[in-house]
């Protein structure tokens, strides 16, 4: 019993009276009938007021233990596996070699300026990541349709002897089973001083598509003078925007 009834007196034959009153009221009678004795009707609405904290308290225990026990797989004892991400694609630049005839032509014909397919992305390391989205020899896979914004960075590095040079930077789009499209393209005349080591230029390029399941993005370059060695300068990736 709460407080409230432990305060009252023990053995009251008013308040015995009372509880024989009550235990003798038929299911789903009101308390208004007790209003004869305000002693009965105040001890009752005690007692009311009790089960129904207690009733509370048990079902909101009860909530939480349901969640708890949907939230962890009791059988195993492990955690569930997580929701799957929103599709998405950070890769960062390999070395390349310079692609023979026969190779090239697996990414279809290319116009001259952008002729050099970039064939070798790396996808799992501390500066890129695969999620929901498929990639192999160069190509990134679409899993599934939406508005993906697509993107590229290319960090051409040329020696000085070679000072006057078009830099071009494509992200090329292939539907299943058709040649491929230019979807973007960036473009820089550069001239740099005959007596400079080297001449170091960076293009970047993003734009908002829709594609669907099946739709492969690869990038080309006018050039592979460029360089592979930091992650952080040449990179090719996209992501789904929920719109």
């Amino acid at each position: 019993f709460p407080p409230q009834l432990k305060s009252q007196a023990p053995g009251s034959a008013e308040e015995l009276r009372c509880l024989q009153v009550l235990n003798q009221q038929p299911e789903g009678s009101s308390l208004e009938e007790l209003s004869s004795s305000q002693g009965c009707l105040k001890l009752a609405s005690t007692i009311k007021a009790y089960v129904a904290a207690v009733t509370e308290n048990m079902i909101r225990k009860s909530a939480v233990k349901e969640a708890w026990r949907s939230y962890f797989n009791t059988s195993e004892g492990q955690l569930p596996p997580k929701t799957a991400g929103k599709p998405s694609a950070h890769l960062t630049l390999r070395p390349q070699s310079p692609a023979q005839d026969g190779r090239s032509q697996r990414f279809g014909n290319l116009s001259q300026s952008c002729r050099h397919p970039i064939a070798h992305w790396g996808h799992s390391s501390l500066h890129s990541h695969l999620q929901n989205m498929t990639y192999r020899a160069g190509r990134l896979r679409v899993e599934q349709p939406g508005k993906y914004y697509v993107y590229s960075q290319i960090y051409f590095r040329y020696r000085g002897r070679d000072s006057g040079h078009q830099l071009v930077q494509c992200i090329q789009w292939q539907p299943a089973h058709s040649p491929p499209v230019l979807l973007l393209k960036g473009v820089g005349t550069k001239c740099w001083a005959p007596e400079a080591d080297y001449g170091l230029h960076a293009l970047y390029q993003g734009g908002l598509f829709e594609l669907k399941a099946g739709d492969e993005l690869f990038v080309s370059v006018s050039s592979l003078a460029i360089d592979s060695n930091d992650a952080a300068a040449s990179y090719f990736g996209a992501f789904r925007l929920d719109l």
